[in-house]
């Protein structure tokens, strides 16, 4: 019987370089998409998706993100005195239970798979989610919960995957998929290779940052092997499993993600997310018609 997954590691360790200078005093994970920072959009879908201990792999210069998820009584107050209950209700609905969040450092920069590994002491046996808050994704069920749903028939390791552009493969884990259902949104996977050269890549499924793990990925890690880039790579702690009694699966979620770790990414996160909500839907539309209207115009 394949276990609950309960716990899930959020890397929140890095420097946010491409975001400079916002990001020499703010963390990028609390940059806002529309009213909510990155990083409610990533715990508000591990929380649907049925995770009840979330853990930060944090580095010095990030203490913002473990004041936004505390309780701010003045502010509550206030709101309450003035009776703006839905600021009120919105407010509350970012904090979290005392104990809920462990925060575990991460001293070196050695990659994604070093980050996930400082978190060994608070999973257990026990399998976990990796949740990436960089990648954003709309979908009417969070993509953690399609995951984890799915999970629940195969079993192992999970990685979420999607396709992405030939010239993109090099920057991506890149997967080789065993025969199987071409339509199956679940799929056993044979190989799996951590930013190819090039022409190299076996496919164009990429793997983006969802992750259901085994133990024995942990276990895999505590060997600190560097793989591409000379970092730590996790893709590359997975790929061990690929021959492992269970194996690892990739999922194809339903659902468009956006790469809010670039300029460009976030910038589309913010019209795509802008244009859903009922208020503010006209007049950003009509705003960025009126943009394209003069571009198009002064050609």
């Amino acid at each position: 019987m394949t276990r609950r997954v309960t716990k899930a590691i959020f890397p929140v360790a890095g420097m946010g370089t491409r975001f400079l200078p916002a990001t020499k005093s703010v963390p990028k994970e609390i940059m806002t998409l529309v009213d909510r920072p990155l990083i409610q959009y990533a715990i508000d879908e591990a929380r649907a998706a049925g995770i009840e201990d979330f853990i930060f792999v944090t580095s010095k210069g990030k203490s913002a993100l473990e004041d936004y998820f505390d309780t701010s009584p003045e502010l509550e107050a206030t709101l309450e005195r003035k009776g703006k209950d839905d600021l009120l209700g919105a407010l509350r609905a970012t904090n979290m239970e005392s104990g809920a969040i462990s925060y575990m450092r991460q001293n070196e920069a050695l990659g994604l798979g070093h980050a996930v590994w400082c978190a060994r002491k608070l999973l257990g046996d026990e399998p976990f989610a990796v949740i990436l808050p960089d990648d954003v994704i709309a979908a009417d069920t969070p993509c953690l919960e399609q995951m984890v749903d799915a999970h629940e028939g195969t079993g192992g390791s999970m990685v979420a995957a999607m396709e992405v552009p030939e010239a993109a493969t090099s920057s991506y884990g890149i997967l080789d998929l065993a025969e199987g259902d071409p339509d199956a949104r679940a799929r056993k996977v044979r190989g799996m290779v951590e930013k190819p050269a090039p022409g190299t890549a076996p496919s164009r499924l990429a793997v983006i940052g969802r992750y259901i793990l085994t133990p024995a990925v942990m276990r895999h890690l505590d060997e600190k092997k560097a793989g591409a880039g000379g970092e730590i790579q996790l893709t590359d702690a997975i790929a061990r499993e690929i021959d492992g009694p269970e194996g690892v699966h990739s999922f194809r979620f339903e659902g468009q993600r956006f790469d809010c770790g670039s300029k460009a990414g976030f910038l589309q996160a913010t019209v795509a997310f802008g244009l859903q909500r009922p208020d503010l839907r006209d007049e950003l539309r009509g705003f960025l018609h009126d943009v394209i209207a003069m571009e198009e115009a002064a050609e």
